[in-house]
């Protein structure tokens, strides 16, 4: 019964339920203030409601005793992710906000590195923070992609799909999911990639430039992805050799390296 009692008051639901709440007011206010039509509403509410359904359970599962301010940071940039996301919806309809959409990307972009460093201050980091910022920045980066690919063309979404390719790949692969060693470079790469899409979307560039610019990063992500997966088959049947190579540098994936994308899964 003691078990029950705490897995039904669970002191993360408010912040959990408020977060869909402020999602919902924030598309409201997107509605009003800048036209967006029911295409982008629905689409940021299924946003909404899934992340919270997701969220919920997750939370559970980690036995989680608050869910702490560095969560509630990254809850803030998930709203803001679910705004970019009803804007790139509705873009499919009339023309986007730019200025706006650009606005809430670059936001949620700058917040990524506050999380991690409210967790480490309070010491509150744990690995279900860590995974939860990592999801926020794949799907934005998935979402930029969509946007960025409809004036540049379909390859560009090569870049949010990448990552989900290898974690899908890591199913089939289980040595794919072994331990990373901490990487300046991977993680210097993963922060280019929204700076990139985030420039090029707002079309401040000729469009032969912002191609230009996307195709780098691509082309630095594919090395990055390239570079690790070479490590993971380096020492796939030697973990405990790349653990002594490497240190305490190593850790497995999802840890929160970062607290984000420079973790692979």
């Amino acid at each position: 019964m003691a078990v029950q009692e705490r897995y039904d008051t669970r002191p993360f639901a408010p912040d959990t339920t408020a977060g869909m709440g402020v999602q919902l007011l924030v598309l409201e206010v997107l509605c009003r203030a800048v036209g967006m039509g029911t295409t982008g509403w629905l689409t940021g509410s299924a946003f909404a409601v899934v992340t919270w359904v997701v969220l919920t359970l997750a939370l559970r599962r980690s036995w989680t005793g608050a869910f702490g301010p560095a969560n509630r940071v990254t809850l803030a940039r998930t709203i803001l992710v679910g705004g970019v996301t009803a804007l790139v919806a509705d873009s499919f309809e009339r023309r986007p906000p730019v200025a706006v959409l650009v606005a809430l990307a670059t936001v949620a972009l700058i917040l990524d590195a506050v999380d991690g460093q409210v967790a480490r201050r309070t010491g509150t980091a744990t690995a279900l923070g860590a995974r939860f910022d990592m999801e926020v920045d794949a799907f934005l980066i998935l979402v930029l992609c969509v946007y960025v690919a409809v004036p540049l063309g379909a390859w560009v979404l090569a870049i949010g799909l990448m990552r989900y390719a290898f974690v899908a790949a890591s199913w089939a692969l289980p040595w794919l999911r072994g331990a990373l060693p901490h990487s300046m470079a991977r993680k210097t790469v993963a922060a280019l990639q929204g700076i990139v899409l985030v420039v090029a979307g707002a079309g401040i560039l000729p469009r032969a430039s912002a191609a230009a610019a996307v195709a780098v990063a691509l082309a630095l992500l594919a090395w990055s992805f390239g570079r690790d997966i070479a490590w993971l088959w380096r020492v796939r049947a030697r973990p405990d050799e790349g653990a002594a190579r490497d240190g305490a540098a190593v850790r497995a994936p999802g840890a929160g390296e970062g607290r984000g994308l420079s973790v692979r899964s």
